[in-house]
Formats: structure tokens, sequence, C-alpha cells
């Protein structure tokens, strides 16, 4: 019977309908990324090569896009904002987060009720978060400055978004509040994942607190410390949502990021051409970033 069995299993008609099964089952993915990102992706770098406008006649122009891209001063200086918010925010999610999973890694009803109050604004979506976070320092109607003119810190007579940096730091801190809470959620599963023997092993040598957190905690969760900033340095590098609700770019254009740029040309100037060569840069310097990124972490690794 064994043997049997095993010969159904290995002939090849059986083989070949097998193979045939799966990749019936493998076709909807295909479609689904054919459609929704092959295609797209293709077109977007066709698009990068013409004069693209939203109405009128397309004309090839080759390079001139790429070459009016790295000559536009414009687009530095969001790339500067871009670079300096991506800087300032990925150590503090990761600081907040990592604090936040420390204080929550326990299984008492407590840290239970902890976590799912701090876990609370990532169920929150982006857009609802932002516009919260718009009334929440509103000179008005926000709670924010009267707090300030309650505890004699200030008036607060400017709107917060209307000047730099207040309008960068609500951004950062929005962001801060918002996804600290997901990494949290990571480091904590990581440090769960830690053999108890191995920390009462070092507590018995005498690492206890922060040095064994430095020298026990922290390199046994290399790996989701990789992952958590690769992650946070792709989203931020990606920034729009919050800058386009909150501060609209403003003031005078400070805080407008990259891929806001790309929006503003694309879809406010209609320049799609433009926009389209720019999101390949953006792109490929993402990929570059990650890919560095990743090896810089991964040789710290093996170190």
């Amino acid at each position: 019977m064994k043997d049997t069995s095993e010969q159904k299993l290995s002939h090849p008609n059986f083989l070949r309908r097998r193979a045939i099964t799966g990749a019936v089952f493998t076709v909807p993915a295909f479609l689904f990324v054919l459609v929704f990102f092959l295609i797209p992706l293709v077109k977007v770098v066709i698009m990068s090569f013409q004069d693209y406008p939203l109405l009128g006649e397309i004309k090839w122009i080759g390079l001139s896009n790429y070459r009016e891209a790295f000559a536009d001063t414009e687009l530095w200086r969001t790339v500067k904002v871009t670079l300096l918010y991506t800087v300032i925010v990925t150590p503090l999610l990761f600081s907040f987060a990592l604090f936040m999973a420390l204080l929550i890694k326990g299984t008492s009803k407590l840290t239970k009720f902890f976590r799912t109050i701090f876990f609370l604004p990532v169920v929150i979506g982006f857009g609802s978060a932002s516009y919260l976070w718009y009334w929440f320092t509103d000179k008005m109607v926000g709670p924010m400055p009267e707090i300030l003119r309650l505890l004699h810190l200030g008036t607060q007579s400017e709107p917060w978004i209307g000047s730099m940096p207040l309008a960068l730091f609500v951004v950062i801190a929005l962001v801060v509040w918002k996804f600290s809470s997901f990494q949290m959620i990571l480091l904590m599963a990581a440090i769960q994942g830690i053999p108890s023997e191995v920390l009462e092993a070092a507590e018995l040598d005498g690492a206890t607190g922060i040095r064994q957190l430095r020298s026990v905690t922290l390199p046994l969760i290399k790996r989701t410390i990789s992952l958590v900033l690769i992650l946070s340095v792709a989203g931020s590098l990606l920034a729009f949502d919050q800058f386009y609700i909150v501060t609209g770019g403003g003031p005078d254009g400070s805080t407008i990021t990259t891929v806001f740029d790309i929006y503003r040309q694309s879809f406010l100037q209609f320049r799609l051409g433009y926009g389209a060569a720019l999101s390949v840069l953006a792109a490929l310097a993402l990929m570059l970033v990650s890919l560095v990124q990743s090896r810089v972490l991964r040789s710290s690794d093996d170190e």
C-alpha cells in the first residue's frame, strides 16, 4: 500500500496536475501585481521621458525632465526638509517605542490595559489623526495653547502651523504619537521572545537595569531593531499626508517634502511628465537608502 501511494505521488501525471493547480492559484496574485504595480511602474518610467500635460499633445523629450530636476533649487529644498524630518523623527520614534515596550513587556492585567491604551493611536486613521492635531494646536479653539496660557508658558498668539520650527514640531509630535505604538508592538514581541534563562543568567552575573538592556536585551533583538529602523526611515522619506493636512506646506513652503512636491508638480501644476521623473528619482533614492541601511545594520548584527 505504501509503495503504491509513493508511486502515485511520484507519477508524472500527478506531478503535472499539481504544478498546474499551483500555477492556477498564483494567477490572481500575479494579475493583481501586474495591473496595480508592474504596468503603472512601466507607465511612470515612460512618462518621465515625456512632456505629459493633462491636456494637449504628449511629446518625447528624453532626459529633459531629469536634467530639470537636478537643477531645480526648489526640489533640493524639499529634499533638505525631508532629510531633516527623517533625522529628527526616526530616533524619537524608536526611543518612545522602546520605552513603552519595556513598560508593557509583562503579562499582568495592568500591563495589558496600558498596552491597549498605548496602541489606540494606531487604530485612528492618519487623516483623522492629522485633523485632530490641527484642532489640538489651533490658537482659537485648541486646548494646547490654552494649557500653555494657564501654565504661564506663553500666550501663543500666533498659529503653531504658521511659523517654523513650530509647524515642523507639530507634525513630528503627531507622527511620534501615531506610529510609536506600532513600533512598540514589534519591539515588545521581540523582547518577550528572549528566553527567560538568558535574562536570569544575566541577573546572576550582576547585569540589571540599564546594563542588562544595553548588554543583553538590545543585542538579542537586533534583527527587529533593524526592521523597525528600515520601516521608520522609509516611511519618513515618503512623508506626505501629515504635512499636506496639518501645514499645507507652509509657512512659505518650509514644510514641503519631496513627495509633497511630486504631488504639487503632478496634480496642481499638471506637469505629469516632470512629476513622473521626480517619482522615479524618489523611488531610486529610497531603494538606495534602504539597501545601504540594511547592509549597515546587517554588518553590525554579524559583529
